[in-house]
């Protein structure tokens, strides 16, 4: 595989996790607006936070649809597109919104990094 498509995987990786990072973020801003009803989606989404969330699925979207044209099996992308994708953002939820993880969330961390390595080695093949 060459290096180049393994570069543009783990950047499409970055983005997609970016987005569900950001899209929360967004969530948290000023909880007293209940403005209701269609008024409030479009508020919501013209939130700068939310539509640079949107526009990180976008670049994901277009990397991840590069490195499959380019040959990146999708039985091989896939299952470490989203596994990878999870440990990020479960590590990054720690880190930047103070949830908590647990024993059985650090435990399937370990299984899926085990899972992803395994997986993982036919990209290097």
């Amino acid at each position: 595989m060459k290096a180049t498509v393994i570069l543009v995987f783990i950047v499409a990786l970055s983005f997609n996790a970016l987005a569900n990072i950001l899209i929360k973020a967004s969530s948290l801003g000023d909880k007293t607006d209940t403005t209701p009803g269609i008024e409030g989606l479009i508020k919501s989404f013209i939130h700068p936070v939310f539509f640079a969330g949107l526009m990180s699925f976008g670049i994901a979207l277009l990397g991840y649809r590069w490195v499959l044209g380019k040959g990146l099996k999708l039985s091989l992308a896939y299952p470490l597109f989203t596994s990878a994708g999870f440990i990020i953002v479960l590590l990054a939820s720690a880190v930047f919104f103070k949830e908590k993880l647990n024993w059985s969330q650090w435990t399937g961390i370990a299984l899926i990094v085990v899972g992803v390595w395994l997986t993982a080695g036919e990209m290097f093949d």
